[in-house]
């Protein structure tokens, strides 16, 4: 049986993993017995030596990501605990009517802490699954995850491709390749959302290929977009711009700075027939507000995360506002905006003020009309608040 690592934390260190957060920061820990190597089942206690909770070891700032808490004390992180896990995983999706859905099947099936399996995400696409994993410790066990895959999925499964080399360190791959298809293949993949199709680069393609986390919100945007002249920025593959078009827009802008998203977006427009209503424009962002004379009625701001750290978080709150500033004094009188941060460390009331300030600076009466979040496949874990990352507000701009 292969040896626990022990690892107890300093004292008042604990609180935190008394109220179910998922990790354990390098500076909490007092000592360690045991293998302290990458991927090492760990065992946390409390500086009075109480069982707090088990996980995966990393030599890194989060050194542990808890997969269970006392008093449940797993023996083994064997294939059939992540069964488990995947399972809960994919009928919390059922719930949420994704699993079986003739209008919907792409989803995210797998979102970290969110489903008490941090570090991990895993995206479903019409039957391709596509993994990441972030953090090295818990490569050592994706062999298990895609096998639990292949079971819960059975004949409906596709393909299981991991895309791991993007979120782990180049370091990490030194002496080793990734294996990418566990199972297998995919060409072009295309999926089906709310009825409307598009196609996914599950290889090159951002993140795992498509903005999952943006369903609802794009389906929000049809209540505003008919007879409307439609901006869509930083457009990607064109999600909110089919939307839109598909809602009876007279004309939709789709702008961002990459040629090979932009082509893309194209394909996607007219994959659902709206090619002659739609421009696909490859420029940057603030370049085109300040550029074009243009008007639109409704615009859309979606951002990349501005902030992934706290050193950063000024700077992003900075470049929030300029952008909002750019839109608020570019849109019809009338207009409405749908704004957007995916910065994990800018809270909803942070990014309301920051709205706030770039409306006070563009001298123009703005109200929110609705405050906007990620959806249900994209669950939040109450005691990791740190899994809210997408808000969004809604605004009419007098």
């Amino acid at each position: 049986m292969t040896k626990v690592l022990k690892i107890i934390l300093r004292s008042g260190k604990d609180d935190a993993i008394k109220r179910y957060h998922p990790w354990v920061f390098s500076g909490a820990i007092k000592k360690m017995d045991g293998p302290a190597m990458d991927g090492a089942h760990a065992e946390v206690f409390s500086n009075k030596d109480e069982y707090l909770g088990s996980g995966i070891y990393q030599d890194a700032t989060i050194a542990v990501r808890l997969l269970a808490f006392a008093p449940q004390r797993p023996a083994t992180f064997d294939i059939g605990f992540w069964q488990e896990k995947l399972r809960k995983a994919w009928e919390l999706r059922s719930l949420a009517d994704l699993t079986d859905n003739s209008q919907t099947n792409v989803y995210r099936l797998v979102h970290g802490e969110g489903d008490h399996l941090p570090g991990i995400i895993i995206d479903h696409y019409n039957g391709h699954l596509v993994l990441q994993i972030h953090a090295t410790g818990l490569y050592r066990f994706i062999d298990e995850i895609a096998e639990s895959l292949k079971t819960i999925y059975g004949r409906q499964l596709k393909s299981i491709y991991d895309k791991s080399r993007e979120t782990l360190p180049a370091t990490f791959w030194s002496d080793k390749k990734p294996k990418e298809f566990f199972y297998g293949e995919a060409d072009s993949v295309e999926v089906t959302e709310n009825g409307l199709k598009f196609f996914v680069d599950i290889e090159k393609g951002q993140k795992t290929g498509f903005f999952i986390d943006q369903r609802e919100n794009r389906k929000h945007l049809m209540s505003y977009a008919n007879g409307k002249r439609v901006l869509n920025t930083f457009a990607y593959t064109g999600g909110f711009s089919v939307y839109a078009l598909e809602a009876g827009a007279t004309i939709v802008d789709s702008v961002d700075s990459s040629a090979r998203a932009m082509s893309l977006c194209s394909r996607n427009v007219a994959l659902n027939g709206f090619q002659d209503k739609h421009r696909a424009i490859t420029d940057d962002v603030m370049d085109y507000f300040r550029t074009t004379d243009q008007t639109y009625d409704v615009i859309v701001l979606d951002p990349p995360a501005y902030a992934k750290h706290q050193h950063v978080k000024h700077k992003a709150v900075q470049g929030y506002k300029r952008l909002n500033l750019e839109a608020i004094k570019s849109v019809a009188p009338g207009g409405v905006i749908f704004t957007f941060s995916c910065s994990q460390v800018v809270d909803m009331r942070l990014f309301y003020a920051t709205v706030t300030s770039a409306a006070i600076l563009a001298g123009r009466r703005v109200r929110v009309l609705h405050q906007l979040h990620q959806p249900a496949d994209h669950p939040i874990n109450m005691f990791h608040p740190e899994g809210h990352y997408l808000k969004g507000l809604v605004l009419a701009v007098d």
